[in-house]
This record gives structure tokens, sequence and C-alpha cells, in this order.
């Protein structure tokens, strides 16, 4: 019997990014089957893709272990992991800055006005290390497996090293961030050339990304001012303009055009007397 390799992607069991994650996936043709899940660690992705649900601070470890073909995780992880991968896809979810921050009253304007032997709560020490020595500033870390924000009114740090996303929690604990040591989004990461399988999927990912932010635009505008819809629908690669049968006064108008420019695009479209205008989401956009 011939064995069909599986590629096998690791991604999140639960956290911020988890249920986005799935729902892309799924979106992309590779829905989650977890009957088949040993303990809940492993589910299947359609015929050639295994997936592993682990935590997404171990993902890095993985891939670059080879445990995993590839994974999908935040890039904050994938640099405090110290591992070299590769990133295929940035999927832009998970959107969130890694901060330094301390409580208002101690009013750092830069990490250099940081005193020496400050003393800083993170779940990112290699960052966290890597950031105050680059500022010249020796500081004592405090490794914590998470809620640093608590730990400068629990006197066990000074300063915190932690995600944001909208800096509502620092803020409700008085803390003020000072600097931005990076920004983050979960992406697709592998640690070696990528296989046919793991092309495809990217691929597939991608073309779900692109079309969300695109939308498909359809229109009968009048033959006398045909010549005016470039200007109005500029579209990907300029719209495509038909013959309507029986119909000699008009055309028929294709375009794919951003979604910030929808509005503007409609009241163009308007303005020129063009009816019937459609406007539909794109499950998949492949350029």
């Amino acid at each position: 019997m011939h064995h069909v390799s599986r590629l096998s992607l690791a991604i999140p069991n639960k956290g911020r990014m988890a249920a986005k994650i799935r729902d892309l996936l799924v979106e992309a043709g590779y829905p989650l089957d977890e009957r088949a899940s040993a303990r809940g660690l492993r589910a299947s992705a359609g015929e050639h893709v295994s997936v592993l649900l682990v935590r997404a601070a171990d993902i890095p470890g993985l891939v670059a272990d080879g445990v995993a073909d590839a994974g999908v995780t935040g890039l904050d992880l994938v640099a405090e992991s110290g591992r070299h991968l590769e990133v295929l896809l940035d999927l832009g979810i998970g959107a969130c800055e890694l901060v330094a921050a301390a409580p208002e009253h101690r009013g750092y304007p830069t990490t250099a006005a940081v005193p020496q032997g400050a003393r800083v709560a993170t779940s990112f020490p290699r960052l966290a290390a890597q950031h105050f020595r680059a500022s010249g500033v020796e500081v004592e870390i405090v490794p914590v497996s998470g809620a640093s924000e608590v730990m400068p009114h629990l006197g066990v740090a000074d300063i915190v090293v932690d995600i944001t996303a909208t800096g509502e929690t620092l803020r409700t604990n008085g803390l003020r961030p000072f600097a931005t040591l990076m920004r983050s989004t979960a992406c697709v990461v592998t640690a070696k050339p990528a296989s046919d399988d793991l092309t495809e999927l990217v691929g597939a990912l991608d073309s779900v990304l692109q079309a969300q932010e695109q939308r498909y635009i359809m229109a009968n505008v009048p033959a006398e001012v045909i010549s005016r819809i470039e200007e109005i629908l500029p579209g990907m690669n300029g719209p495509t303009v038909t013959t309507i049968i029986g119909d000699d006064t008009r055309r028929a108008v294709h375009a794919v055009v951003h979604r910030r420019h929808v509005t503007t695009t409609l009241a163009g479209l308007k303005r020129i007397g063009a009816e019937a205008i459609l406007v539909t989401r794109i499950e998949r956009l492949v350029p």
C-alpha cells in the first residue's frame, strides 16, 4: 500500500489567535476534524494535512526541531525562541506590540532613562534582556509565566515587558509604555524548504486574506459614458467591460476594488448613471 506523506502543521490550542486561525483554515478549505484526536493534541485538516494543537509558545521549537513541518504562531514568540525560522506568510491576525512599561509616577521617557539594576518582570526574558542591553542599561530580569502587569504592585519588579493589543490592561494597572520592542502578528513559519503541500496551503491562506480586503463590483453603465469608467473603477487590472445581449445602450462592467474604495466607487458609478449595481464579498482571490 502506497503511503501518503502528510504535512504536519502546528497551531495554537487556545489563546487570542487560536479561534481566528481555525476560521482562516476553514475558509481556505482546511476544516479541522478532531474526532480522531489523541487527547486533543492532533486533528486532521483534509487528506494531506495533520494538525498539532499545542501551546503557541512551543510552536517555534517544534517547527525548528522538525516535529512539525510548519507552524502558525506570533512573531513575538518566534523572536523570543531565538530559533531560525522562515516566515512564509503574515496572516495579519493577533496584531499586538511588545512594550516596556513602568508605573506612571516613574515617568521614564525612554529606556535609557531606566536606572541601572531595575527589575523587569516579563515572559519574554530574551527579548527584554536584548532591549535593555542595547540601551546600555543593566537590569535584573524576573521571568514570569503571565500577568506581569501586577508585578510592580506586588513589589516584585519595577518595570514590565509584555504584549499589548490595546494598552487597556496596562492603563488599568497604572502602567505607561515607554518603549516598543517589536510589533507582532500571527505568521506561518517553517525551518525547511516548503513542500508542495505547504506551498498549496500557504497559497490557499493567502488567497483568503487577499479576498478579505477586496470587493467585487458589477454594474450596468450607459454606453456613451463607458470611456469614463476607468477613472471610477480602476480595479486590480482595470475593469472588464462586456456587452449586454439585446441592449445596445448599456454595458456590463465588472471590477475588483479594495473595500476602502467601495463608497467612493459607488458614488462615481451613480454619478454617470450606472444601474443594477452589485457589491459582493470574495471567497478567494488568486492574483
